[in-house]
């Protein structure tokens, strides 16, 4: 390629980086990214459900309606979120108390709320509202954040915490719990504080046990100390799926290939479990690329909130990227046996559509964090 032609490929691609950015307010390094690892998710599900074209299909669909929220989100500026964070925050919690009053129960759970059309989760509006409204609470004042402010929005995290605790669903409390906490770490909470949130939280841990928690709950905490004690029922899950990741070796058995996930040893293979097909077919070469593309969409992020103009902005963003690591660091953990089974899919690879595009709506306010913010400061 001669020298003219390089220059103008360089000044094409700055072209679509700005008509990407000044038009549609997206960042074009964080779209690649998600597009990459969504496009891996496809390939993935296709041979997790065994070739099934229709079932891939419906995932795309519901790709395709996480890509317009995240392109509705990137068009909202910041200073906008700000200004709906309380209101947005009150509905949220309005709707996870009509779960508990009015909701659809199912599988032991009381989660949705029926529209007619279709169930929604009161819960996927919280994962975006609580890192909103934590951060517009700290951002109210000088940073780094009182010790009584930052009691204040520990009360605010707790409420929808035990809300949806009380659904129950452990998985989505714990990880909306670690939102607000993330916003509230990167608004400089002093150190006692925090060795004493930790001492309370060890100090409640009997009381959660005893009062707190189901019985398939306490099972599932059970078997994560001691798979083998229950190998044909509690355990059964996570051991066929450690035989998956183990028998994926270096290069893993390839696409479609999979024993463990085609011959259905692995339950919910299309969902929480869907890393182990991965990691079976694709082996720890497979895991590793998929790690550090989890790994570069947590450091967009965190690059995103340094450049960020005000504390909101730095804050929020932040914590969507403390978020997602945590999301990613929970399901990888409980499908290898790391951490105890709480129900989180794999971000943007698991099939569902609820949690996909609440994900895709975060990558929204990210971009809008970014590109927003040369008419902040101005």
């Amino acid at each position: 390629m001669s020298w003219a032609e390089s220059r103008v490929n360089a000044v094409a691609r700055r072209a679509t980086g700005d008509v990407l950015q000044r038009a549609l307010h997206l960042d074009g390094v964080l779209l690649g990214l998600v597009a990459l690892l969504s496009g891996l998710g496809v390939v993935i599900l296709y041979s997790a459900f065994g070739g099934s074209i229709a079932a891939v299909q419906d995932h795309l669909v519901r790709l395709a309606v996480g890509a317009a929220g995240m392109i509705v989100a990137a068009q909202i500026p910041p200073w906008q979120l700000r200004r709906i964070a309380p209101w947005l925050f009150g509905l949220g919690v309005v709707l996870l108390v009509a779960v508990l009053v009015v909701g659809e129960s199912g599988g032991g759970a009381r989660r949705w709320l029926d529209l007619g059309v279709a169930g929604f989760q009161p819960s996927e509006l919280m994962k975006l509202a609580v890192p909103i409204m934590v951060a517009w609470v700290i951002a109210r004042s000088a940073m780094p954040v009182s010790t009584g402010r930052a009691a204040a929005t520990l009360a605010i995290i707790a409420l929808p915490v035990g809300l949806i605790g009380s659904q129950p669903d452990l998985g989505t409390a714990v990880l909306i719990g670690a939102a607000g906490a993330g916003v509230l770490f990167l608004g400089g909470i002093g150190w006692r504080l925090i060795a004493a949130l930790i001492g309370l939280v060890a100090a409640a841990v009997p009381l959660l046990w005893q009062f707190g928690m189901q019985d398939y709950q306490r099972q599932r905490v059970l078997t994560f100390l001691d798979p083998t004690r229950d190998p044909l029922g509690a355990g059964y899950n996570i051991i066929q799926s450690q035989i998956a990741i183990g028998s994926g070796g270096i290069h893993g058995k390839g696409w479609l290939n999979g024993t463990q996930a085609h011959l259905e040893f692995i339950p919910e293979r299309h969902t929480d479990f869907v890393f182990a097909v991965m990691a079976e077919e694709f082996g720890l070469v497979g895991v590793c690329a998929l790690l550090v593309l989890y790994l570069l969409i947590t450091l967009r992020g965190l690059w995103i909130a340094y450049q960020a103009q005000d504390n909101f902005s730095r804050l929020l963003a932040g914590g969507l990227s403390l978020t997602f690591f945590v999301y990613c660091f929970v399901n990888i953990g409980m499908v290898s046996g790391l951490l105890p089974v709480v129900g989180l899919p794999l971000p943007l690879i698991s099939y569902g559509g609820s949690a996909m595009v609440t994900l895709l709506v975060g990558f929204g306010i990210l971009m809008s964090i970014h590109t927003h913010r040369r008419m902040w400061s101005s």
